[in-house]
């Protein structure tokens, strides 16, 4: 498996500016087609209910100042493109919300990169909820970076979370190509015997002999802890050094609702590192 077509979200923050950078090393190493997108932040779904059908002077200087955003956020990112000349690449403006606008290109793509929620990088339209929301929406892995990300090279250790569970599955097939790559790759199976049934006795024996068979070189990891697994997740990567966190997202969407699990909502929140994820 490998990345053949990169989806990443595009705004004026210095976060997207690593974000871009990071993704076109990506699509360089994978000789991947890099898509950046840019939305205006109002759904789609207002301007197909005609909501706005007759003409309203204020919403139309609304709407042209928030594509006049998204326009010169396409600009910085066609701008850093000119120093990849050899990439193929594409850059994108819907007149849709962010995670809507994201969602939906994502069914196209292999991976999407998005940023933790920045509240002082005042991207327009762009709600706390976005990467969780994002997680919950899109079919393919998500590539999250903290909001202190500043690009040096693509990963070269990865810690991958392994429960036996499906979501963390998904997660490690979306992320066999930078596992592949990484120099080191350790898996760690925290508390085996809560869950007997699906980890055996040998835990964690499984997904590494899968991972092996995959070229990933890994170190199986098992762990007893008496702390919330985000937070042991990320004291184990601040300890080994890791650059990257593969792991499942859990949680489900209601009415007007998300509600994610302890350990996808604490990552989200205090992550140090970039962080893939699936649902």
């Amino acid at each position: 498996m490998s990345y053949k077509t990169l989806l990443a979200q595009i705004d004026q923050s210095v976060q997207s500016s690593e974000r871009i950078n990071l993704a076109a090393a990506l699509a360089d190493t994978e000789q991947a087609h890099l898509i950046g997108t840019a939305m205006t932040g109002i759904s789609r779904v207002v301007f197909e209910a005609g909501v706005f059908k007759h003409h309203d002077p204020a919403f139309d200087h609304h709407v042209r100042a928030l594509r006049q955003y998204a326009d010169k956020s396409l600009d910085l990112f066609k701008s850093a493109m000119k120093r990849h000349p050899g990439l193929s690449t594409e850059s994108r403006l819907l007149d849709d919300d962010a995670v809507g606008g994201i969602s939906l290109q994502a069914r196209y793509v292999d991976l999407v990169l998005i940023g933790q929620f920045d509240s002082s990088a005042g991207v327009p339209g762009l709600l706390p909820s976005f990467p969780e929301s994002v997680l919950m929406n899109c079919v393919r892995p998500v590539l999250v970076l903290p909001s202190i990300y500043r690009f040096n090279a693509l990963p070269s250790h990865a810690i991958v979370a392994w429960d036996g569970g499906m979501t963390a599955t998904r997660a490690i097939s979306g992320a066999l190509p930078l596992l592949k790559r990484a120099g080191k790759v350790s898996l760690v199976v925290f508390n085996p015997a809560e869950r007997p049934d699906v980890h055996g006795e040998q835990p964690g024996a499984d997904m590494a002999l899968y991972l092996s068979r995959q070229g990933v070189s890994v170190d199986l990891m098992v762990r007893e802890t008496t702390i919330e697994a985000g937070e042991a997740l990320l004291s184990l990567c601040a300890d080994e050094g890791a650059d990257l966190l593969v792991m499942g997202a859990y949680g489900h969407t209601r009415f007007r609702e998300l509600l994610l699990g302890g350990a996808t909502r604490q990552i989200l929140d205090s992550m140090t590192v970039p962080v893939l994820m699936a649902h």
